[in-house]
């Protein structure tokens, strides 16, 4: 069991962009995963209300998130093309993380 960084960014997609910010995420998690301190990446979209979005990263430590971050596709991506497309973004990082 080794010590990790657990994130989970809440997203709620201004109206009618959730198509959009949908596909960009695809984008996003498919470049973050091949990160070399990226040890997960899973988006879901809720069915019910389809403007929200829940991503769950796993990083092998705070110095593996601060390089995502800096990563030429979160900057591309998120910033520049998921962020701008939102109502809302919750972040909550949890050091110390554990899976078990």
């Amino acid at each position: 069991m080794t010590d990790e960084l657990l994130v989970i960014a809440r997203y709620v997609a201004l109206p009618g962009e959730e198509a959009t910010v949908r596909s960009l995420l695809v984008e996003l998690a498919a470049a973050s995963r091949r990160e070399e301190g990226n040890i997960s990446y899973e988006v879901t979209q809720d069915i019910m209300e389809p403007e929200r979005f829940v991503i769950v990263e796993v990083y092998t430590d705070d110095a593996a998130f601060a390089a995502h971050r800096e990563s030429e596709h979160f900057q591309h991506v998120g910033f520049g093309q998921i962020i701008p497309r939102l109502a809302s973004r919750v972040v909550q990082k949890i050091s110390g993380a554990a899976r078990v």
